[in-house]
């Protein structure tokens, strides 16, 4: 099985990809189209140098990887990737051998939290559009984060048996630390998570926005409410 795990920024995307790769029968790819992204919008991301040198940047060899043979010869193959990478003229003929889920979250916790790390933020830089479009175009499954914390047990389960997959107790838990399998910009966004050896719990009170950020929730809010409709 191939996995093509879509979200936005400081989605519990990470943990996902923590949780998969601690299964023994998993590869695990971080945000394969990254460096390919970057490397076509010339966007100033931190170590969006450091990325495009360090990870493949043609999209083509990328999209060819992702349904090519999986890495240490693993039965399954688990990728994070974000909407918003997949600008046009990327390859997208792919996705049709993937199992497609899209993790969504209130858009009001990933601007506290985006904010957190960068100081410039768009909508775009979100993906929350992007997100509701890939999903009307590719279709998939879709599972709310906030219900992954707050029962992460039974909502992998649940997540498991829709795609058709065993679920393994391993998911759970992970050792601490970065992983081999982390992209080169870990140590700029996944502290928190290097930190952890399992899921969060449950989140707590939506945080109250104000100026800019109140706007780019108004602006994504739609989007998000689309794709939680859907939600498994």
């Amino acid at each position: 099985m191939r996995i093509a795990m879509w979200s936005g920024p400081r989605n519990l995307s990470t943990a996902m990809m923590y949780a998969f790769g601690n299964r023994a029968d998993f590869a695990v790819w971080d945000e394969p189209f990254y460096a390919a992204y970057l490397a076509k919008t010339g966007l100033d991301h931190p170590m969006a140098g450091e990325i495009i040198a360090t990870h493949e940047a043609d999209p083509a060899k990328v999209a060819a990887r992702c349904i090519g043979s999986i890495p240490a010869q693993m039965p399954n193959f688990y990728m994070k990737h974000m909407p918003h990478h997949m600008i046009a003229g990327m390859p997208m003929a792919w996705t049709s051998e993937c199992e497609n889920i899209h993790l969504i979250r209130h858009p009001a916790r990933v601007i506290a939290s985006y904010a957190a790390k960068r100081e410039q933020v768009t909508a775009a830089d979100l993906g929350f559009q992007q997100q509701a479009d890939m999903f009307d175009e590719i279709g998939g499954t879709v599972i709310d984060s906030s219900d992954i914390r707050a029962d992460p047990e039974e909502m992998l389960h649940l997540l498991c048996d829709v795609i058709g997959l065993s679920f393994d107790p391993a998911m759970l838990h992970w050792a601490a630390g970065p992983r081999p399998e982390d992209g080169v910009w870990a140590k700029h966004w996944y502290n928190a998570v290097h930190g952890s050896t399992g899921f969060a719990g449950a989140e707590g009170p939506l945080p109250d926005l104000t100026g800019r950020d109140a706007e780019l929730l108004a602006e994504t809010l739609p989007y998000f409410e689309r794709l939680q409709k859907e939600k498994i």
